[in-house]
């Protein structure tokens, strides 16, 4: 089985090229298919000769010459070669077959592979339902034009060939008109198809645009319902539909004219070569093989001539899925591993943010912020909307990398350490959990992949989630639905604290991890947590301060700054300060924006 040997490998950005990588695997196969299209095509072209050399001896044979045996000869070699024709390309087949769906799997691979070390700013911006398509555009779309290059391309250029000597050996001057009318069609496809790949290429984005707006409508369809927007969606649907059907007719229409245009070419170019070899045979210079073997070989060539213009905009069209779907994917990573980075190694858990600046585009989040943070303790973020809590988190986990200043873990510059590494070391609940299609056991192994059965059932029920996954038909074997949409809030958000006990990773980070749940649910898990939280380095964000009252720390931010730091006792004493506000002001337990 061929595998991406290097995440850091690099992929080509140019369709072609791109072909050559992911062919390069599979190059004995690419080789022998070739190799079986060549010998199918130039036997097949080869019976026109024999025909010719048919023709001819039976003209000796019926003008009374002795050419029996050699009559005999001819006879017998048509059907072998008109047989191993049939048999070659069938030979060919079989070794496409492994190239063809090689190429298919190893693109798909190396692009995934390449797409998912993108940055979470990446992937915020983008339709995940289009990127999957730009996908499959490219993988499938390399294995289309090794089909058409196969069999719309080697055969044709080697039946061009093999009817050029043959012409030749008729008459040099034909073989000149030939030669002649060749060049012009290759010429005129050329950059017709140029033109048909743009159009192609811009067909395309309009599909994965119309793809990526049905996913998104789907996915929020209670909002839709909701806010009554299902008349102004369908509205903005069709919309991105004509957009697409306006894409469709220009590229359906540059295919059109080419094929127009090369059927023109193809009718002059049969015109004077039949006329050219009729002069031939009628003044004598051309025996009646030759000019019937002419005669066959036009017929065969208008099916090659349509074959060209058909293989061209297969082409155009491949080309232009291909080159849309890597210059989405293959964009410059955001983030990236230093060459040789260490792994992190966390011993106590410590966390410094050192004098950090970073901008939200030109807005600055944090100047010169700089805080330290004692491994092993448990620290509460409070602030109101805007403050900086979430990009705290966001520049600890390396979603996104600082503009200036450093995050040190342990005294490990985080930029300076793996990324894998990094996040293994912490273990994150957020506020809205998302889960896999698959099954719950799945979901809660996703903390530790090698976990056994008692590890994840303990992890549930730590979590509370045991006696309610208990209750389910399938039990931990029951799927959860795109996104966990079978389960509810309090459900899935209790599955993915399952997940991050077993996960057991020396950082925490809560955020909001409890808010979905109900207050006797709540209690449990506070429980959970608690026991969770010991001897770990622990950073929780929460809008309710109430589930951040037993924190050994709590950072008020207010501006991208620290406006206070202490304890929940040490804060609510300071009747002037910010958090001793917000403690009084809350309602129902919540921190108002």
């Amino acid at each position: 089985m061929h595998r991406v040997k290097s995440k850091n490998q690099s992929i080509p950005h140019k369709p072609l090229r791109y072909g050559l990588f992911v062919t390069r695997p599979f190059a004995l196969w690419a080789v022998l298919s070739i190799v079986f299209v060549v010998l199918a095509q130039g036997l097949e072209t080869s019976t026109y000769y024999v025909f010719k050399k048919l023709i001819d001896t039976a003209e000796l044979f019926s003008s009374g010459q002795d050419a029996t045996n050699m009559l005999m000869v001819w006879i017998i070699i048509y059907p072998i070669a008109a047989v191993g024709h049939s048999l070659m390309y069938r030979a060919s087949g079989l070794t496409a077959m492994r190239w063809v769906t090689g190429v298919q799997k190893y693109g798909r691979d190396a692009l995934f592979a390449y797409l998912v070390k993108h940055s979470h700013t990446y992937f915020s911006n983008k339709f995940a339902g289009a990127l999957g398509n730009k996908i499959w555009n490219a993988a499938d779309g390399v294995g289309d034009l090794i089909e058409n290059f196969l069999w719309s391309g080697v055969n044709v250029v080697v039946a061009f060939l093999g009817s050029l000597l043959l012409v030749f050996l008729a008459s040099p001057t034909l073989a000149l008109v030939y030669s002649f009318w060749m060049v012009i069609l290759i010429v005129v496809s050329y950059f017709l198809s140029r033109r048909n790949s743009g159009l192609s290429e811009q067909h395309s984005k309009e599909r994965t645009h119309v793809s990526g707006l049905t996913v998104d409508v789907l996915s929020n369809i209670t909002a839709l319902r909701q806010y009554v927007m299902c008349t102004a969606e369908i509205v903005r649907a069709e919309g991105a539909t004509k957009a697409l059907r306006d894409a469709a007719l220009r590229a359906w229409f540059g295919r059109e004219v080419l094929l127009i245009i090369s059927n023109v070419v193809m009718g002059m170019f049969v015109v004077s070569m039949l006329y050219g070899s009729f002069s031939l045979w009628r003044g004598g210079s051309m025996t009646t093989g030759s000019f019937i073997m002419i005669l066959t070989l036009m017929s065969g060539l208008a099916g090659w001539f349509s074959q060209i213009g058909n293989s061209m905009n297969a082409f155009a069209r491949g080309y232009g899925l291909i080159k849309e779907g890597l210059e989405e994917i293959l964009l410059p990573h955001d983030i990236t591993d230093f060459p040789k980075a260490p792994a992190l190694a966390v011993s106590d858990g410590a966390i410094v943010f050192n004098k950090v600046t970073f901008l939200y585009g030109t807005q600055p989040v944090f100047s010169d912020f700089s805080i330290s943070l004692e491994g092993g303790k448990r620290v509460g973020l409070v602030g109101p909307s805007g403050s900086g809590k979430t990009t705290f988190v966001s520049l600890l986990l390396r979603q996104q990398d600082v503009h200036e200043g450093e995050i040190c873990i342990d005294g490990q510059n985080l930029r300076k350490v793996t990324q894998d590494s990094l996040n293994a070391a912490i273990s994150v609940v957020p506020q809205e959990s998302v889960l896999f299609h698959r099954t719950l056991r799945e979901n809660i192994a996703y903390g530790k992949p090698d976990a056994t059965d008692e590890e994840i059932f303990e992890a549930a029920r730590k979590a509370q989630a045991h006696e309610f996954i208990m209750m389910l038909p399938e039990g931990y074997g029951t799927l959860v639905g795109e996104r966990g949409v079978k389960l509810s809030g309090g459900q899935r958000q209790r599955v993915a604290i399952a997940r991050a006990i077993l996960k057991a990773a020396p950082i925490l980070i809560l955020d909001e991890a409890t808010s979905s749940l109900d207050s006797e649910s709540e209690v449990e898990i506070q429980k959970a947590l608690h026991e969770l939280m010991q001897g770990k380095t622990v950073i929780a964000i929460a809008h309710r301060l109430s589930t951040i009252r037993e924190m050994d720390r709590i950072l008020v931010l207010d501006g991208g700054t620290i406006v206070q730091d202490g304890s929940h006792d040490e804060l609510v004493k300071d009747e002037h300060g910010v958090y001793a506000r917000l403690w009084n002001h809350q309602a129902g337990g919540f921190l108002p924006d």
